[in-house]
């Protein structure tokens, strides 16, 4: 397979598709309801959960007891775990409201406990300042940013060329790019999890450019005489189907989590599936055609010069 010949395809598919996720993001933003769904942790507000109801219910009834109170919206969330002793499965629910004062937070309480009959202990309630909410934002940019730093300055070090670091850092930030499209897209809860899901892809897709990178390094020595282009392609067709088969025993693991798993592990393994999936893309059909277009560049002002 001649990946370097058809890079353009390549390129051209991964920019339709941040396109389209740039897309969603200016749809939602239009609609009022922001560029991403933020959750509490990064807008800021009150969560309120109930993890054992004992009872089925209705998102409609919540709302409506949500709505006596305050005039904002919320989001409600269906909650379910299995018991380790009993085995059984436990319905709750949570609701997340921005901006709620405690006299008001008491009173959804307290008409929740006379709706469904349970007791005021059994309702959990978190409050997150809009402060708290903003530091949160920052660090989770500040982690992806020396995160990639550092893979940039460990990659050049390790094969002593910028060339291949500047690469990497690249299909990073395009793997970057479609996790957020994702959550754009499927309006996925944009809290903690997103730091360590974008991180979880961010070494993944690392790991398996280098895997490329060092099949290019021993066919160097052993075709130095074919152009780079022809010893690229080499490299990565000999990689490639390790590469494939790495990834899905990782995609079906974290697909499973999917199927199998409560509400906030879905939340989780939603992006890394993503991930995992434009990871592998742009380490076979994107890393390598990177480099050698600054690989082309480089002898060209050479030759120039």
């Amino acid at each position: 397979m001649d990946i370097i010949k058809n890079k353009v395809i390549y390129f051209a598919v991964s920019i339709a598709v941040i396109l389209i996720g740039i897309g969603f993001m200016i749809y939602n933003y239009s609609e009022g309801n922001g560029l991403f769904n933020l959750d509490i942790q990064f807008a800021g507000g009150t969560s309120i959960k109930v993890e054992k109801l004992g009872q089925e219910f209705n998102n409609d009834d919540i709302s409506a007891i949500v709505s006596e109170v305050i005039n904002d919206g919320c989001q409600i969330q269906r909650l379910e775990s299995i018991d380790t002793s009993s085995g059984d499965t436990n319905i709750g629910f949570s609701i997340k409201i921005k901006n709620i004062e405690n006299n008001q937070l008491s009173d959804i309480k307290n008409k929740i406990c006379e709706k469904y009959n349970i007791k005021d202990e059994d309702i959990e309630s978190t409050s997150i300042s809009p402060t708290i909410s903003g530091e949160m934002q920052n660090n989770a940019i500040m982690a992806v940013v020396v995160s990639c730093i550092a893979m940039l300055i460990y990659v050049s070090l390790r094969f002593r060329d910028i060339k291949i670091g500047s690469s990497c850092i690249i299909a990073l930030v395009h793997d970057a790019l479609i996790v957020l499209a994702c959550y754009a897209i499927f309006r996925i809860p944009f809290n903690n999890s997103f730091i360590a899901a974008i991180l979880t892809v961010l070494g993944y897709s690392i790991n398996a450019s280098i895997v490329i990178f060092d099949r290019l390094r021993e066919n160097r020595r052993r075709l130095g005489s074919k152009n780079s282009a022809d010893i690229m392609n080499v490299s990565i067709n000999q990689s490639m189907r390790r590469s494939i088969y790495t990834s899905l025993t990782t995609f079906f693991t974290i697909v499973s989590l999917y199927v199998f798993g409560v509400q906030s592990i879905k939340e989780f393994a939603l992006p890394i599936v993503v991930g995992i999936i434009c990871g592998t893309y742009s380490s076979v059909f994107l890393v390598g055609s990177l480099w050698h277009m600054f690989d082309s560049f480089k002898k060209d002002k050479r030759q120039k010069a």
